[in-house]
């Protein structure tokens, strides 16, 4: 993806169809990063996937950016794709170098720091 502004975009409804997804999420990840739109807490994101019970969004993070506090009705998995993550929950901070993964149960209340320019990959799992 290289689009120069978020309107360029693969429309969701094209992003999502079909039956079978192969998503390469450092390139997704760097096409965020070159997009003209202006960054919001220090990130960007697009959902590349949103089918029931299971959405997937690519987070490219600018050094400094946050997702403050914020939990969900969802089981939730964060894999830090390039970079370095710090990820704080109330039994303790989880640095989470490239390659790694940490997974929260549903409610968990949690804050993601990049303390360096780095990309996530965040997966919400619903059980509704």
């Amino acid at each position: 993806m290289t689009a120069d502004s978020e309107q360029e975009r693969q429309p969701p409804r094209e992003r999502f169809a079909g039956t079978e997804h192969v998503f390469h999420l450092r390139e997704i990840a760097t096409g965020l990063r070159d997009e003209s739109t202006p960054v919001r807490d220090g990130h960007r994101q697009m959902t590349i996937y949103h089918k029931h019970p299971l959405t997937l969004i690519v987070f490219d993070f600018e050094s400094g950016g946050r997702l403050a506090d914020h939990r969900a009705e969802a089981d939730v998995t964060i894999q830090t794709v390039s970079g370095l993550l710090e990820v704080s929950t109330t039994q303790g901070t989880y640095r989470l170098p490239a390659g790694s993964l940490l997974v929260l149960d549903s409610g968990v209340v949690h804050d993601v720091y990049a303390p360096e320019k780095s990309q996530m990959l965040l997966a919400v799992s619903r059980t509704d």
